[in-house]
């Protein structure tokens, strides 16, 4: 009996997964746990393994596709079987039929089936491109890295267009608002045409550039449409005249044929139908004159790049103005704004303002120059963007405010002391002893008193909107975590649940997730509180940032020496100094210091609070 393969769900914000590669052939022997195929989402990569032996029937999607999550990718069964009923395309799919070798082979991104007689496939299971005047090269899309991605920036081209290129090269760097990611080949060949440059905003599932050999057509894979489709490549000896434009830093300039939308000016007065959301937020934010946007995106679309031109030109307006005015008004306000006074001002006639004489304006002395060396220009990576969006919009939109507190950490130092001696002895798990086996660092016990103290605070486990306050009877713990790529907060949930043991295995594995990039989309929200710790870095005291919509966030700080009078003589003692910043909408100050205090009193009789767990 013929059994259909679904897409597996990998998380549940996950929708759709992409394709990465087949490793079985439509006609193909398959064993049980044969690798059938590898999915991506946006975070990791996958292998889907075949749950019953068999032939290979179908295959439903190609390399590269995004197929929803729990649809129907392909079938193995018996030779002869009928599979027609598992296409996801249903009724209206063709019927099975056989398909030849060759007829599979053409049809990029599918792997073609094995020599030998033909097995049955249905003809809905293989996407046929469109038929050029030549032998077409294969695209590279643009992948979609979550579905709430719309676009992808390009950030750097590692082919140039005449290049060779080799299964598993890497093609180009792009980035999405959370991450930066590598696409690799997945056939070899030669770089015929790149439509994307650096730099460039570019819609997920879009042609970015194309593969084949060189003479191969690939003009009816430009996003542009057939207009702007360039000369077809004879060569790999004349890059740049090769592609619609070639990457930026390529030894060829860039060029695009004259009827590509890049650079097209909108009709005075209207607004652009093409906006990436990332330009949108700008230009939102900024006040930009969307109405005088230059397009360079694809199709004519505005990208984040034509809204700080807007910008930089002075063509925006305050937030009281909005749109109330004719394109190209000039404003006096701040950076060339225009505002509520230049719609009330008399507006000279042409004439007039012809006939006047300019203004001479007195020549200011050349700054001096700046050695080359003497600077370095990074653009921000997507995450840097999103942080810094967040943490802005964080500030201003709360009323956060910050209490400092310490506490005395002899308890603490001294159970772990205790705990490693017991490790040199040999105690380990298996004996009944877990943290003996591997000691608990500061940070994992002052993590597991948080978790248990948080549930007596409903206020500082909540989130906090304009309407309500949502309460959280589970403590769902943000551990920030340093990465190369910026700050990422994965959530350990249910912390209240676990021993210590279990908390600090949780949390360091989040943490290493988050260092390779493989952390899953999932563990990246819901958290109802946040923890960050600065003590490693000799940080004794600082103002943590909310992560809204949370209310409180509690900052870690450094081992400090303090003295106090104990009977009439004065002693040193190790504190570990805390700040805990809440949301002053959300709670008063009491509450929040009674959870300070109650925190404290916890971590300084650590011993105690784990033998309750």
């Amino acid at each position: 009996m013929a059994n259909a393969i679904i897409m597996p769900r990998q998380g549940q914000s996950v929708e759709s997964c992409l394709i990465g590669k087949w490793h079985k052939h439509v006609g193909d022997s398959v064993a049980a746990g044969d690798l059938l195929f590898t999915y991506e989402t946006d975070k990791a990569t996958f292998d889907e393994t075949a749950k019953d032996a068999g032939t290979l029937l179908a295959i439903f999607a190609a390399e590269g596709d995004d197929v929803p999550c729990l649809q129907n990718v392909c079938v193995i069964g018996q030779p002869g079987e009928n599979f027609a009923q598992f296409d996801p395309r249903g009724s209206a799919a063709p019927a099975a039929e056989t398909l030849a070798p060759a007829t599979v082979a053409a049809a990029p991104g599918v792997p073609a089936p094995a020599s030998g007689p033909a097995a049955p496939v249905a003809a809905a299971s293989i996407a046929p491109v469109a038929t050029p005047s030549g032998p077409a090269g294969t695209p590279v899309i643009m992948p979609r890295q979550g579905q709430s991605v719309e676009s992808c920036l390009i950030g750097k081209w590692h082919k140039n267009v005449g290049d060779a290129v080799a299964e598993g090269d890497v093609l180009f760097t792009y980035e999405t608002d959370k991450a930066t990611f590598d696409e690799t080949a997945k056939i070899s060949g030669t770089m015929l045409a790149i439509f994307a440059a650096e730099g460039d905003d570019v819609p997920c599932l879009q042609n970015v550039c194309v593969i084949g050999q060189p003479g191969d057509s690939f003009a009816q894979f430009d996003p542009n449409g057939a207009s702007a489709a360039a000369p077809v490549v004879e060569t790999a000896s004349a890059p740049a005249a090769a592609a619609p434009f070639a990457p930026a830093g390529s030894a060829g300039a860039i060029s695009r044929s004259a009827n590509a939308s890049i650079g097209t000016d909108l009709p005075a007065g209207e607004l652009p139908e093409k906006i990436s959301p990332r330009a949108r937020t700008l230009a939102e934010k900024s006040g930009a004159d969307l109405r005088q946007a230059s397009a360079t995106g694809p199709q004519g679309r505005v990208i984040e790049r034509d809204v700080a031109a807007l910008i930089a030109a002075g063509k925006v307006s305050t937030g009281a103005v909005g749109t109330a005015f004719p394109a190209g008004l000039a404003g006096t306000g701040l950076g060339g704004a225009v505002s509520l006074a230049d719609l009330s001002a008399p507006v000279a006639a042409p004439a007039a303002l012809a006939a006047a004489p300019a203004p001479v304006v007195p020549t200011a002395a050349p700054a001096p120059a700046v050695a080359a060396d003497e600077t370095r220009v990074e653009k921000h990576s997507n995450i840097r963007k999103v942080i810094a969006r967040s943490m802005q919009a964080s500030l201003s939109q709360m009323a956060q405010l910050t209490l400092n507190t310490s506490f005395d950490a002899t308890d603490m130092l001294a159970l772990r002391t205790r705990l490693k001696q017991a490790g040199e002895k040999g105690l380990t798990a298996e004996m009944g002893f877990a943290l003996a086996e591997k000691a608990p660092t500061i940070n994992d016990l002052i993590l597991f008193a948080v978790s248990r103290v948080l549930p007596r605070h409903p206020a500082c486990n909540a989130h906090y909107d304009d309407e309500k306050m949502t309460y959280f009877s589970r403590v769902h713990l943000g551990v920030a975590v340093d990465t190369p790529r910026g700050l990422m907060v994965p959530t350990v949930f249910a912390a209240d649940q676990m021993d210590l043991p279990t908390l600090a295995t949780e949390v360091k594995a989040a943490a290493k997730a988050c260092q390779t990039g493989t952390i899953s989309p999932d563990a990246l929200k819901g958290g109802t509180f946040t923890v960050t710790n600065l003590g490693s870095l000799g940080i004794e005291t600082f103002t943590p940032v909310i992560n809204p919509p949370q209310t409180c966030i509690l900052g870690v700080n450094t081992i400090v020496t303090k003295v106090r009078e104990v009977g009439g003589e004065v002693k040193a003692y190790q504190a570990i100094p805390l700040s805990l910043t809440f949301d002053h909408r959300a709670l008063d100050g009491a509450p929040a210091a009674r959870f300070l205090q109650d925190l404290v009193r916890t971590l300084e009789n650590i011993s105690l609070a784990l033998m309750h767990g």
